[in-house]
């Protein structure tokens, strides 16, 4: 049985060997999340620069497996990822994975240096899930893909907040 999927405006990693420097699982994912141009893909294509895995760019479907929230990209956009200044580069897309952390892209200057926990507000199809932790970012700090790495592992080891 095909579970439902609830697609987002968001954009999706999987760690890949970028979690390596952290000790952390290839296998799960990151959402990125953020008003239209505020970053999501250039955080992406310098994550998987890093040896991240595109899961989807831009629209990312969502759904239940086996009480974990999965991402993946809706087919019609899988491997695909707009980069700012080139056009739609085609990669080899990551499959399916487990989301561990949600990141809310700000172009704002006033992210908490040390912040309160927050959650991910899940859509309402999917709100019988646990929550994902949620982090808020400045999207153009050199040091962003590594902090979501960081705090990526950390939630994926249940040691977040």
């Amino acid at each position: 049985m095909t579970e439902a999927r609830v697609l987002v405006h968001a954009t999706s990693i999987a760690l890949g060997r970028a979690a390596e420097p952290f000790g952390g699982r290839p296998d799960v994912g990151v959402l990125l999340i953020g008003e239209s141009g505020t970053g999501k893909s250039d955080v992406a294509l310098r994550l998987i620069a890093m040896g991240a895995r595109l899961l989807s760019d831009d629209q990312t479907a969502l759904y239940a497996f086996e009480g974990h929230i999965y991402a993946e990209a809706p087919p019609t956009l899988s491997g695909l990822m707009e980069v700012r200044g080139l056009g739609i580069v085609t990669l080899n897309p990551a499959p399916p994975a487990p989301l561990v952390l949600a990141v809310q892209l700000e172009l704002a200057s006033d992210i908490p240096r040390m912040p309160d926990n927050a959650s991910y507000k899940l859509p309402e199809a999917l709100q019988s899930l646990p929550s994902l932790p949620l982090i808020v970012l400045h999207p153009f700090d050199a040091s962003t893909p590594a902090k979501i790495v960081a705090a990526a592992t950390a939630a994926a080891a249940g040691k977040f907040g």
